[in-house]
């Protein structure tokens, strides 16, 4: 377990001493999908929802849910950021809705798991907002494609999925 920062030496859950860390500018972007039928795309794009602009109510979601990761997910640090955006990406094709996350803070760890989360509720909240034209619809491939810095510098996975 010695590898795994979230454990001490007896296995037992932790939260990550930061304190001694240099407060440094760091960086993540994640991507996600969410697949649905051709419908319920078209109902989106051309703004026909009777719930309102999906995209832009997905898009303060996810800003939202990059800021509140630390109440989601036990272990993570609250973080001050300093940019989340969110951008999504209609693909007619698909069908589906693209989203990718960057987000930035100036602080002690890093925010991978706020590009995470933020990708994650944007693309919950559109599901939500349509369930109930399209209840099908599939949430996929959401993954880390980039971080930069502290400790371990930066890293960048290559390919988009999607993008």
């Amino acid at each position: 377990m010695s590898n795994l920062a979230h454990f001490d030496e007896s296995g037992r859950a932790q939260m990550v001493d930061v304190g001694g860390k240099t407060a440094t500018r760091r960086m993540a972007v994640a991507e996600g999908l969410i697949r649905m039928k051709p419908e319920t795309l078209a109902l989106i794009r051309d703004g026909g929802h009777k719930k309102g602009d999906v995209l832009a109510v997905a898009r303060v979601a996810g800003i939202m849910g990059a800021k509140r990761t630390s109440e989601l997910v036990p272990l993570c640090h609250l973080l001050t950021l300093t940019k989340v955006a969110i951008d999504l990406e209609p693909l007619v094709e698909a069908p589906a809705i693209y989203c990718r996350a960057v987000v930035e803070t100036r602080d002690r760890t890093g925010v991978e798991m706020e590009a995470l989360c933020a990708v994650q509720v944007t693309l919950l909240t559109i599901y939500d907002m349509c369930k109930a034209v399209d209840r099908g619809m599939c949430i996929e491939s959401v993954r880390l494609l980039e971080k930069a810095g502290g400790k371990s510098g930066h890293w960048r996975r290559g390919d988009s999925a999607y993008a």
